[in-house]
């Protein structure tokens, strides 16, 4: 048996291309038999046809038609969030530069966790995460200085706000709240709102901290006046979670307000701005995150409202000196006389050892659209969501439940009962006619819609809805 071929050195290219027109040719027959957003049956279907498909999973004698048919398998059964009928989740369609370059990363295979595994990523890395930071807390003059923690700045020079590349805004979260806990000590008590992101209270715990302190958010939002209430009751140190871009609704705490609580109080302000954070690209709509910049950190994520593949996360933090936590010393990754003689300590950028470079597909997107397509794509999708709701709007057996503030709708048939509501959801998700998510909010269930695939048209917005009035009982 000859050896298989590899995927990098001179012969990879030869060997690669006749197996990129398999994975294109599966990838069609797979989504043609799908024939819509999501798979029909139900799981038990699906599970018998991806059965069916694999067989054996490890033979004695291996198949060269593998590629084909599990590629083939996982297309029929996967939801397409290119579809635009598929609209539950923040789950978005990622660009297809975005995924060539992906391509490239997976086939060079550089490991960020040490500078001989990977030279030019590492440094490629560095470039975007000081010129994202610099996004972030661009009203404190970041900048896109190429200085970082990693790198001393020049003499007379601070160091600007830097970023850490994580999986996404769950591990964003965790790394946030580690980062106040070595800061401020363990006593420090994360105080956010009851529409905070699940994976904030799940980090104290994972972390040992103290029980979190859930404030109200009656109207979806934190509320500063419940907030200033709860710090003043509490002992600290505190760390406020606030929230630009909610899961249920897409909705963006009052930032500058809750800033200027945390100020009054001296706490420590973490923003979970892994949806709303791909608003900084849109001159229209970046308003919407005033006062993300008095942040200590801030978590992004960019498998949402940035269009990569999945992972694509970061955590940009004020301070570099609080990354000095983070540092670890392993002396076959960083010696001392390695790092003193210039190579580049990798260690402390990520609680991660092995990490592929996910900065390349995220340095292509930003270099090939610029902040302008950037922001076009992140326009379009808001605009989606508007024209969706006033559908809803103008629909007499629909109910809206508010104006979208990024590109989140959430409406209900008109008298439909909770149970009847779950029921169409189900229905939908099937039959593999549409996917759309749910959300309990005022008290009742909603069906939700996000919207982030720019390739969306007022009439796919239109079949969407008569999608949804066909499957309610009447």
């Amino acid at each position: 048996m000859s050896t298989p071929p590899l995927a990098s050195g001179p012969e990879g290219p030869a060997a690669l291309r006749p197996l990129l027109d398999t994975v294109l040719d599966a990838l069609r027959e797979g989504a043609r038999a799908r024939g819509g957003p999501l798979p029909a049956g139900g799981p038990d279907a699906v599970a018998a046809r991806v059965r069916d498909a694999v067989g054996d999973i490890l033979p004695s004698d291996g198949d060269p038609d593998a590629l084909r048919h599990l590629v083939r398998a996982l297309a029929e059964g996967s939801a397409d969030p290119a579809d635009p009928l598929c609209a539950a989740h923040l789950h978005c369609p990622p660009l297809a530069v975005a995924a060539a370059a992906d391509l490239a990363a997976s086939v060079l295979n550089p490991s960020l966790d040490s500078w001989d595994q990977a030279p030019a990523a590492s440094e490629l890395e560095e470039l975007v995460v000081q010129a994202l930071a610099g996004e972030v807390y661009a009203a404190r003059g970041a900048g896109n200085c190429a200085t970082s923690p990693h790198r001393p700045a020049p003499n007379n020079t601070p160091n600007p706000p830097h970023a850490l590349v994580t999986t996404g805004g769950t591990e964003s979260n965790q790394l946030a709240l580690l980062l106040a806990r070595e800061t401020h000590g363990q006593g420090v008590r994360l105080v956010c709102g009851a529409n905070a992101h699940h994976s904030l209270p799940r980090a104290a715990w994972l972390l040992g901290m103290p029980d979190p302190v859930i404030v109200p958010a009656p109207a979806g939002v934190l509320d500063p006046a419940a907030l200033d209430e709860a710090l003043t009751e509490l002992p600290g140190p505190h760390l406020v979670a606030a929230t630009a871009g909610t899961t249920d609704a897409g909705l963006i705490d009052p930032l500058p307000e809750i800033a200027r609580v945390c100020t009054a109080h001296g706490a420590r302000l973490h923003i979970d701005a892994a949806y709303g954070g791909g608003l900084l690209f849109s001159n229209r709509h970046r308003e919407k995150l005033t006062g993300l910049s008095a942040a200590d950190t801030v978590t992004l994520d960019l498998h949402k409202l940035g269009w990569q593949p999945v992972a694509a996360g970061l955590l940009a933090v004020q301070n570099p000196h609080d990354l000095a936590a983070l540092h670890q010393h392993a002396d076959y990754l960083n010696a001392d006389d390695d790092t003193e003689a210039g190579l580049p300590d990798l260690l402390g950028r990520s609680l991660r050892t092995t990490r592929r470079p996910d900065i390349l597909k995220i340095a292509v997107t930003l270099r090939t659209l610029g902040r302008t397509g950037l922001g076009a794509l992140v326009d379009q999708v808001c605009d989606r969501a508007r024209e969706f709701a006033d559908l809803v709007q103008d629909h007499p057996g629909f109910e809206l439940h508010a104006p979208p503030t990024i590109s989140t709708v959430l409406f209900r048939p008109v008298g439909a009962t909770d149970d009847a509501v779950a029921a169409v959801r189900r229905k939908l998700l099937t039959d593999g006619r549409a996917v759309l998510g749910r959300a309990r909010t005022d008290g009742r269930l909603w069906l939700k819609a996000t919207l982030l695939n720019p390739h969306t048209r007022p009439g796919d917005l239109a079949g969407l809805l008569k999608l949804v009035e066909g499957t309610t009982p009447r």
